[in-house]
């Protein structure tokens, strides 16, 4: 597996959190990886992450400063080898738009985390308080690690 892309719904919160942490650890572990992150809505295109993920990252060491919102698009479904669901309506999108011919396989991110957030929707933190975005955090970390010993293999 060479390349990865996290999806959201407007990519500001949980995909660039994911995407900034598995980016640091692919680095970190010396990987060759294309981390991405997109959302299945244009809603923030061009935008950086939400300031509240982006504090949240930054106490923990992951800087999300330079990631940029974009929507996920049809050459996403062959350019990366996994596309990650950040929950199951993002799934459910992303299994709607894949066009004839997509080589990516989707899933739900948590489905790679250990317990007990296998399986789980990572939830939306945006109408909440930072108390979501460190839970967001935490999730996502715990996930990023099991995703980085499965592409290490």
């Amino acid at each position: 597996m060479r390349s990865v892309l996290f999806v959201c719904t407007g990519n500001i919160c949980r995909s660039p959190t994911a995407d900034g942490v598995f980016r640091k650890l692919v680095a970190d572990a010396g990987l060759d990886v294309l981390v991405d992150g997109a959302g299945t809505h244009g809603y923030h295109i061009g935008d950086p992450p939400d300031p509240r993920s982006i504090r949240a990252a930054r106490t923990r060491g992951y800087d999300l400063s330079p990631l940029r919102a974009r929507k996920l698009v049809a050459a996403d479904f062959t350019r990366f080898d996994l596309i990650l669901a950040m929950d199951r309506g993002h799934l459910d999108i992303m299994r709607r738009m894949a066009p004839a011919g997509a080589t990516a396989e989707l899933s739900l991110f948590a489905d790679h985390a250990p317990a007990p957030w296998t399986g789980r929707d990572v939830p939306d933190p945006y109408y909440g308080g930072a108390a979501g975005f460190v839970e967001v955090l935490d999730m996502v970390e715990a996930g990023a690690k099991a995703l980085l010993a499965r592409v290490s293999r």
